[in-house]
């Protein structure tokens, strides 16, 4: 099937530790299926097929092929193969293949350095869950356009590294009431961002930080939120087929 969304929401294990030898375990958020239902319904109002997938290693060899939005929301080392690396790179950059990544997409792929460029930042930790009070950076991106000012959304919260200078940054976090006495809480150079947007190559990148719990795929705003994000790599306004 030509012109298909493929959704990734593979949990594996993070590389071994180097002084140790251990194996972190990745939790395995419980959002999953009904993240994978939301992206569903997704693709069919934008009129792409659907591919969805928890193992990478099972996908057949030209399945990239006909990949136009690769949505991701996967936690650890995900087993994709050199091939498929130098296949998603090499698509993205030529236009061929846009990208969606979801909350957790930035803590997946740490052994693959062109993956945190892709992405266009690194977790780095996530110190608080808890009610947001998220500020409307750029309201003139589909993501973004008739979102509550302020929105409010409980929801954890990522704190990021190496974020692109590139990114157009669309959401951020208003930090007043965090807790800044919490194990790793601080405030990184970048402030908080929580959604942005880029380009690589020909390519569009998407990605937000948000949808941790299954209630975010109840909520009106966010699911507005992530099919702009999806309309905004498909070149279209919000509602568009």
């Amino acid at each position: 099937m030509d012109n298909v969304l493929m959704y990734v929401t593979e949990v594996a294990p993070y590389e071994r530790d180097v002084a140790s030898g251990a194996v972190r375990l990745a939790g395995v958020h419980r959002v999953l299926p009904q993240s994978a239902t939301a992206l569903a319904e997704m693709a069919d109002v934008a009129g792409l097929g659907f591919v969805h997938t928890n193992d990478v290693r099972s996908l057949p060899a030209d399945a990239l092929d006909n990949c136009r939005v690769l949505a991701l929301y996967t936690i650890g080392e995900t087993p994709w193969s050199e091939p498929q690396r130098r296949k998603i790179l090499e698509r993205v950059r030529a236009g061929e293949t846009h990208v969606l990544a979801i909350h957790s997409a930035t803590d997946s792929c740490h052994g693959w350095d062109d993956f945190g460029r892709l992405i266009g930042a690194r977790f780095e930790c996530h110190p608080w869950t808890q009610q947001l009070t998220i500020e409307v950076v750029d309201a003139d991106h589909p993501a973004t356009r008739g979102l509550p000012v302020p929105w409010h959304l409980e929801d954890e919260i990522y704190l990021f590294e190496n974020l692109r200078p590139d990114a157009r940054i669309l959401l951020r976090l208003q930090p007043d009431g965090l807790d800044m006495s919490r194990p790793g809480a601080h405030v990184p150079e970048i402030g908080f961002p929580l959604a942005w947007s880029l380009s690589e190559g020909a390519g569009r990148v998407f990605y937000t930080s948000l949808g941790h719990f299954p209630s975010a795929y109840e909520n009106v705003s966010y699911l507005h939120h992530l099919y702009g994000g999806l309309s905004w790599l498909l070149g279209r306004e919000v509602g568009e087929g």
